[in-house]
């Protein structure tokens, strides 16, 4: 028999009215109202299928455009910098944060775009907001570095994720939170929400860690970084629990094959509808052309959303820029 119960931060407000906290049955999270699925064997049939696209993915001629630099790190004005994959650089209200942190190279997997500056330039961190476990978030060298320079930063993330910390000798302060549970902090608003993913990084701690997503609000405006997230009704949900978006940072890469991808990732269709139902004013695009992690040809998905945005809402409302030049918000 599932032993089921529902978990939160009892130290947390929840800003979701009769929310109960995040499932846990049989000490794994979960994304609905029952165990998720352990997607092993999906892996290995994507392993052992042929890639349609194979031909196209080997002849492409892409690469995202990477501008060096570090002078944002001393400017006053608010910001948005893409650092690449899902690491931004964000500055709201002169307060400086940093998301899912990943400077080098992954095990096995290299970076195809450059990191814009080095690591150690990003000092006088306020909070690094880490969205969920795996390893192309949450990266240990690359936090090791971060921690080390910026020993008084705060730390929000999701329920048990201070267990990932033990090789990294953090004495700071971590917050975790459950979803719709809003962070202790000063001046800016930090809430944690849902995502549509998973955790595992050994083979024992399957969903042993949550996931999700960050609303973040200054004095004027306000931030959604959607973490890893496959498409589903919390979009709709989020938007109904939180103030109004200005700016959504959104995945739009790694979603083939759909078979597995579309477990916890979202498409480039997916996510603008996603951006839609969040109704949001801009769209910031990240997870894709940092690391080869899937079958689409790596160019596809800044073409796809491009695309979209031309054709349905508009290319004012999507905002790209190169790795390391500053989105200036206001």
């Amino acid at each position: 028999m599932n032993k089921t119960i529902y978990v939160n931060n009892p130290s947390l407000h929840t800003v979701k009215v009769g929310y109960p906290g995040n499932l846990l049955i049989d000490g794994e999270f979960t994304n609905s109202d029952t165990k998720d699925e352990n997607s092993f064997f999906k892996v290995l049939k994507w392993k052992l299928t042929s890639n349609p696209q194979r031909e196209e993915k080997k002849n492409e001629n892409y690469k995202v455009d990477v501008v060096k630099n570090n002078n944002f790190i001393n400017s006053d004005q608010d910001m948005i910098v893409w650092l690449g994959h899902s690491t931004f650089y964000i500055q709201i209200d002169k307060v400086k944060i940093i998301t899912d942190p990943v400077f080098f190279n992954l095990p096995f997997i290299k970076r195809k775009a450059e990191f814009p500056l080095a690591p150690e330039d990003l000092i006088d961190i306020d909070y690094l907001l880490l969205s969920h476990g795996h390893r192309d978030h949450f990266d240990e060298p690359s936090l090791k570095i971060l921690l080390t320079n910026n020993p008084s930063i705060q730390i929000l993330g999701p329920l048990n994720i201070s267990t990932l910390f033990k090789r990294l000798d953090f004495k700071g302060e971590i917050q975790e939170a459950g979803w719709y549970q809003q962070f202790k902090s000063e001046s800016i608003d930090f809430v944690f929400l849902p995502a549509k993913h998973w955790h595992r990084r050994g083979f024992s701690d399957f969903n042993k860690v949550l996931w999700g997503s960050f609303y973040v609000k200054g004095k004027n405006k306000s931030i959604y970084f959607a973490g890893d997230t496959a498409y589903g009704s919390h979009f709709n949900e989020i938007r109904k629990a939180v103030p109004p978006i200005d700016y959504c940072l959104m995945p739009i890469g790694a979603y083939k094959p759909p078979f597995l991808m579309n477990l916890f990732h979202v498409n480039p269709e997916e996510a603008f509808n996603a951006y839609q139902e969040l109704h949001a004013k801009y769209f910031i695009p990240m997870h894709y052309g940092t690391f080869d992690l899937s079958d689409e040809p790596m160019g596809e998905p800044e073409r796809e959303i491009k695309r979209l945005f031309r054709e349905q809402e508009g290319l004012e409302n999507l905002l790209i820029e190169p790795i390391g030049k500053p989105i200036f918000i206001s």
